[in-house]
Parts: structure tokens; sequence; C-alpha cells
């Protein structure tokens, strides 16, 4: 970096912070004072412990789309499908390339770090690129894949269960299974499936727990700063361990995906090998960790569908996708209008934002009978679209199935009865979902 670099840098910075999240967070906060269903929705989903599913019906209730003053915004659950599968919408929420505002953030993103929602990262690139990163990056991340790794999970969720164990009766305390088990357990998973040494599980975490509020809008500048100093820290290691992999590559399908090559040859370029990984590493594992937590207190509230399932009159398959039907680990999905389209018969101009909910898709009583009812029982709880949709459906949906239904029969089957205990706190984050801290009480295990 020279030195003109590190003159404009912390201007740039502050410039990036001013412009995605401070103007934002104070327009968004105006216009929900003066009734924007959109807005409003952005405002409560971090401030509540519950979803604001009074205005999912509002939004949904509003046609089609409802218009708000920064976005088209919908909850319907076949509009929902429609955008994200439509050739006319690309991912981010962009400006138009002529507006002032564009070519400021233009000027300051020059300086910023690499994230999920940069460029070359698979959440924000779209055809051609899009489509030859993700059919080199499916080849490695198979179906078949996931499931050899089933029975490793099943080992580690039993390693941590022991752990757990040890605790006997809950005397000294609840115990937050976040941090000793909803976390542990991907964590664990996807080092071993990228092939990272046990003694840096650690730092894996720590990266993917500061980088996660990249994804959210609205942060204050002391956390904006915090996320943008993790995520430089968290490429310039993983650089590092992608070297390590190149030099002595092993079995593991980082070493698999250093080596991938297309129909012509062509490899991921540096960049994109480093943001798929750290996609993979840090995005992947985060909404893992949801899942497992939301179910974990699902289950617990609703203490006879748990008896059910561990009885084995239930499948903890359908439970899992009853689970990210119900709470889903991401709220919500930003779009921007590529060309001028229709969908859904709204006319929609090049530019326009879109904001598809797909907490409030996955309550649509067009689709799900009596929807604010959890039930791990329910026939079609796999047309949730928590996992998104189109050309951007999730890459590690089969991967967090598996290991939330791993996680949460063998959590049960070893302790049927725990309890959760006073102090749950929810994340504050707006578009991710999911529990800060769940403490439990936990019972004598089963064997």
């Amino acid at each position: 970096m020279t030195v003109a670099d590190r003159i404009l840098a912390p201007t740039q910075s502050f410039t990036r912070w001013g412009l995605g999240h401070a103007l934002p967070r104070t327009a968004m906060a105006g216009r929900a004072r003066r009734g924007d269903l959109q807005a409003m929705a952005m405002q409560a989903s971090r401030s509540s412990q519950d979803l604001p599913l009074a205005l999912f019906d509002d939004i949904r209730a509003a046609g089609p789309f409802y218009r708000g003053h920064f976005a088209w915004t919908t909850g319907r659950h076949a509009v929902v499908r429609e955008t994200l599968t439509s050739p006319d919408v690309q991912v981010g929420i962009g400006l138009p390339t002529d507006a002032p505002l564009a070519r400021l953030f233009r000027w300051a993103a020059a300086s910023a770090p690499m994230g999920p929602l940069v460029p070359p990262s698979l959440l924000a690139t779209e055809p051609p690129d899009h489509t030859r990163m993700r059919k080199l990056v499916t080849r490695v991340f198979t179906v078949r894949a996931v499931q050899r790794l089933q029975v490793r999970t099943e080992e580690i969720a039993g390693e941590l269960l022991d752990d757990l164990g040890e605790l006997g009766t809950g005397a000294d305390g609840p115990v937050d299974l976040v941090d000793a088990y909803a976390a542990a357990l991907p964590v664990t998973v996807i080092c071993e499936v990228l092939g990272v040494p046990a003694h840096e599980r650690g730092v894996v975490r720590h990266f993917g727990t500061m980088a996660a509020p990249s994804l959210d809008m609205g942060l204050a500048l002391p956390t904006f700063v915090r996320v943008e100093r993790a995520l430089r820290e968290f490429d310039a290691w993983l650089r590092d361990h992608v070297e390590a992999v190149r030099r002595s590559p092993g079995e593991d399908l980082l070493s698999q995906l250093v080596a991938a090559r297309d129909e012509d040859g062509a490899t991921l370029s540096d960049d994109e090998l480093i943001a798929t990984a750290g996609l993979v590493l840090a995005a992947g594992f985060e909404t893992t960790v949801n899942l497992i937590g939301n179910g974990i207190a699902l289950l617990a509230e609703h203490p006879d569908q748990r008896r059910a399932l561990v009885a084995g009159e239930a499948s903890w398959g359908g439970a899992v996708d009853e689970v990210l039907r119900y709470d889903p680990p991401v709220l919500l999905t930003g779009r921007t209008v590529a060309r001028d389209t229709e969908i859904a018969g709204t006319r929609l101009r090049r530019g326009a934002v879109v904001t598809t909910v797909l907490a409030a898709a996955n309550r649509d009583p067009e689709v799900f009978a009596d929807p604010h009812r959890f039930d791990v029982t329910r026939e079609n709880a796999a047309e949730h679209l928590s996992f998104s949709g189109g050309r951007h459906y999730c890459l590690g949906a089969a991967l967090a199935r598996m290991e939330g239904e791993v996680a949460l029969r063998a959590l049960h089957e070893r302790f049927p009865d725990l309890a959760v205990a006073p102090g749950a706190e929810r994340r504050h984050t707006r578009i991710l979902r999911g529990y800060e801290r769940l403490p439990v009480v936990l019972p004598v295990p089963q064997r």
C-alpha cells in the first residue's frame, strides 16, 4: 500500500460506512416512523425476539409487491420464488451506474476488504462468472460427498455430547449450547472438509463470528470497523492456508477445489478460490449454527413433538425442514432489476430494488396450512424458501440439512428432556436470525 493509499484508506472506509450503513439506517428509521411496511419490518427484525408476523401479513396483503420508499417488497411464496429465479433480476442492491452516490461508493469500495458480499464471492456474482465458478465448486460439494461426511459428523456430535455429559444433571449451572454444541459441530465439520488443522479451528470460528455482521445493514461504526478488520485478517489467513494446501494437498475438499478444472482446463483464480473458501468457511457454518440453535429452542417449546421425534414417530429430516420454514436462519435477501421486466404481473424498471422476505414467504397461508403453527409432521415443510432459489440456491443446503438433522437427533437422543434456561439471547442482526446465547439445563444423559 502506497503512502497515498494509507492516507485515503480511512476516508474511504468512513465513506463506505456512511453510505452502506449510517445513511440507510437513518433513512430506514425515518420511513418506519411514517408507516413504510418494509422499513418497519427491517426495524422489527433486529429489535424483537419474535418475527414481525403481523407486518409480514400486511406486506402479503398489499399485493404481489408492496411498493415502499426504498424497494419493491414481497412476502408471497410464489412471487418470492419467481423473483429469485428470474434472469432479469441480479443479486445485491445496486445504484444506477451513473448516479453520483454510485460513483462515490465505487471510489470508497476500492480499499474494501474481500467479503461474502464482494465479488468474486458467489453471493455477489452473476453469469457467466457465477455459472463457471459454481459449476467447479458444485463438483466438489456434491450430495454424495455430503453423504460420506455424515458418519464423521455423527462421530463429532457424539464426542461433543460426551463432553456435555460430564456436566451430569447441570449442577454447575446452565450450559450455553450455542458455544458448546451448535457452533462447535459445524465449525469442526467444515474445518475438516477444507483441511484446516485442529489447532486453527478457533481461528475460523472467530473469523466466522466476526464476519457474519458483514451481511447486515445499519452497523454502528465501531462494529463496522471491527468487521472490516476481521475480514482483512481472515483474507490473509485464508491465503496462507490455500498456499499450504497447494504445497501439500490432501484428501480434503479444498485440495480438490484447488485442483478442479472445467472442460476447457480453466481453474479458479486466486481471488475466486479465496472468496469461495471464505464463503464456505464463514458464511457456511454461521447459518448452520442458527439452524441448530433455532431447532433446539423450538423443540424445547414443543416437548410433545420432541417426544414424537425421539420415539421415531416423526422424521428428523422433516423436523429440520420445519425449523427452516418456521424460524429461518436468513430472514430476507435483496435483489436489483437488471433490465425492465415483469414479475407476477408487476412492471419493474431497470435499477429497481426488490426485497424478498424469505421468512414471510415461509408463512404464506396459500402454501402452508395454519402457517404460524410449528409442526414437525408438516408434509410440505420442504417447500420453504430458506435456502433462496434459482441460480443462487444455497450451495451448502445438503450439508446444512445433514448437519442439522445429525445435531438435533444426537442431542435429543442423549438429552431428551433438556430445558432452555432463562437468559437466551438472540443475535442483534437484521438479516441473519439465530441465538447469541442459548443456556440449557441438561438432565441425566441417556445412553
